[in-house]
């Protein structure tokens, strides 16, 4: 087995979700930090980076839904914010 670039760029999106994720648990970051949203939409974007080089359905499904829901939750962030 090989280890090539996507594979590094996929295990920094999932250690920063994983990482953002504990975080949110220890309730060190509100999910209502546009950083928090800003942060998962990044970690999901590289996952899915790393899957054009080796595609998993199921996988890139769960990434563009945590990608669009990351959104949601910036753009929500921002308009209360004005």
């Amino acid at each position: 087995m090989s280890y090539g670039w996507h594979d590094l760029v996929g295990n920094i999106g999932v250690v920063m979700v994983l990482v953002l994720y504990f975080l949110l648990q220890s309730e060190r970051m509100q999910a209502t930090s546009p950083l928090f949203s800003a942060a998962n939409g990044l970690g999901a974007v590289l996952i899915i980076v790393s899957l054009t080089q080796q595609f998993n359905l199921s996988a890139f499904v769960v990434e563009f839904a945590w990608l669009l829901i990351s959104l949601y939750g910036l753009v929500r962030n921002m308009r209360r914010a004005r």
